[in-house]
Order: C-alpha cells, then structure tokens, then sequence
C-alpha cells in the first residue's frame, strides 16, 4: 500500500510539473496510447491540457487553428488511416504489381511520425480532407499503390542550373515513390532532410519503404501542397503539376485526381470543400 501512495503521489507531482510547464526530463513510457488518450511530449498516455496540450505527440492532440482562433484540433493520423481505409486502396492494384510487397500502412505511419504538421495543423475536417488529398494524388500517381518507380527510365531528370544538388554521373532522377519524387533538386534537399544521400542513391526511395513515404511527405510540406490545400483540392493538383494538367493541360488526369480525392472524403465522412479543378 505504502508503494502505491508514493507511487500516485510521485505521479500527481509529474502532472503538476506538466501543467506548470516545468522541465521534467524523467525517463518516459513508451507511447502506444488507448484510443481517445493522448502521448504527452514526454511519452505520457493521458488526457488534458498536460498531454494533449503542448509537445502532444499522437492521438486527440490539442491545436490552435490558423490565424490563431482557437477551437481547432487535428487528427490522429493513424487512427484516420486505419488499415481498412489503406487495403481499399492497395487492393484495387492487380496482384502482380510490385507495390503490393512494397508499400504497407505502417511504413506510411512511420513515415507521418516525422512530419507532425500532416494533417494536424488545422480542424479536424480540415485534416482529414488533408489525408484524403494526399492519398487521391498517391492512388493517382502510382496506379492504387501498384508501381514504385516511374515506367519511362529513359529521362534523367537532371536540371545542372541547381549547381548546390549537382547530378552524380549514372544516376537518374526519375520518379520513384507514392508522389513520384522527381529531379536533382528534389532528390538532394528531400535525401538531406530524411537522412540519405539523395543525389548518390536515389534508389533508395524505391528501396526502403519508410523513405519512400517520407520522400513524398518531404515533397507535400515542402514544396507548396500542404500550404495550398486552403485554397481548395485544385491547388493541391496545380502544385503538383502545374500546367502539364491545370488550364485544360490534361483534364483526363485532373478529373482522375478529383475523383480519387471525393470518394476519400467520402470514406473519412468529410466534405470536399470546393475549388477542386485547376
């Protein structure tokens, strides 16, 4: 009994330096929070201002909205990305296809932990039709989840005006991933953010599925998608493609992304929005 009240008590004291905003740095638990309970920034499963607060790092995490409002809130990715909603997906790819050893829901998961800002930094349904956007330009770009790398090989994507991510000679830059990472100054930015030598061996976004997903979460944060979403799911198509599709460039493959995006929103239970051409 006498361990259980200084335990409790201990904890009751962690709780107050946690709402204090106090510098605790007593090693943590592993996060891997019950559904509804939030991972503390120190590693804390729990519910609350002190977990779900500040530093929160997964599940009902408290975020202010845009432009500072309040009552905004984003998602728990992985409790939005259920398995459910990521087999609906890879199973319309045909069983030969290579991306059905390759591309798998944890890997994505993994991949999300590193960019906290997907799907967390507005409302929930703002999230969610962030998630649903992504993963309609994913389907689009790489069959349903069936092919790693770009079918034509024969460009090298290498642009020598961006002389700070020189071209290593033999390697090509072609697409390769869930958003077909593309070019020199994709590749040498994104391989230094995530942890490898894009430059030297951009095969490993066709290698390693874990890099693979953070390539084109690297290139949504990074390249103008996220920060576009606001201003409907057409500018999400517009940064990433541009006019090879946007202002009547294609509009077989806007409408294919449109499509893709509308029936996710429609599985998350979330409305599109409008704006969704380009």
């Amino acid at each position: 009994m006498a361990g259980r009240t200084f335990h409790l008590q201990l904890h009751h004291l962690l709780l107050l330096l946690l709402s204090a905003g106090g510098a605790v740095t007593a090693a943590a638990q592993t996060c891997g929070c019950s559904a509804g309970y939030c991972c503390s920034k120190y590693g804390y499963c729990g519910t609350g201002d002190p977990y779900c607060g500040d530093g929160c790092q997964s599940g009902p995490c408290y975020h202010s909205s845009p432009g500072g409002g309040g009552g905004g809130g984003g998602v728990s990715v992985a409790d939005v990305v259920t398995q459910q909603f990521f087999d609906g997906i890879i199973g319309q790819a045909a069983a030969s296809c290579e991306g059905k050893g390759f591309y798998t829901r944890q890997a994505f998961l993994n991949a999300a932990a590193k960019y906290s800002g997907f799907g967390q930094d507005a409302t929930a349904d703002d999230s969610k039709r962030e998630i649903a956007a992504f993963f309609a330009h994913v389907a689009h770009e790489t069959g349903n989840l069936c092919y790693i790398e770009e079918i034509d090989k024969s460009n090298a994507y290498c642009d020598d005006s961006y002389r700070q991510y020189p071209c290593s000679p033999g390697k090509k830059y072609y697409g390769r991933g869930p958003l077909q990472l593309s070019w020199n100054y994709n590749y040498g930015p994104a391989g230094a953010d995530i942890g490898f030598d894009g430059l030297n061996s951009p095969e490993t976004v066709a290698n390693d599925p874990t890099v693979s997903f953070k390539a084109a979460l690297w290139y949504w944060m990074n390249r103008g998608v996220h920060s576009a979403l606001s201003s409907g799911f057409g500018a999400t198509i517009r940064a990433i493609n541009g006019a090879v599709e946007c202002d009547g460039g294609n509009l077989p493959e806007v409408n294919d992304r449109v499509k893709s995006y509308e029936d996710f929103c429609s599985q998350l239970g979330v409305d599109p929005g409008g704006n969704l051409t380009c």
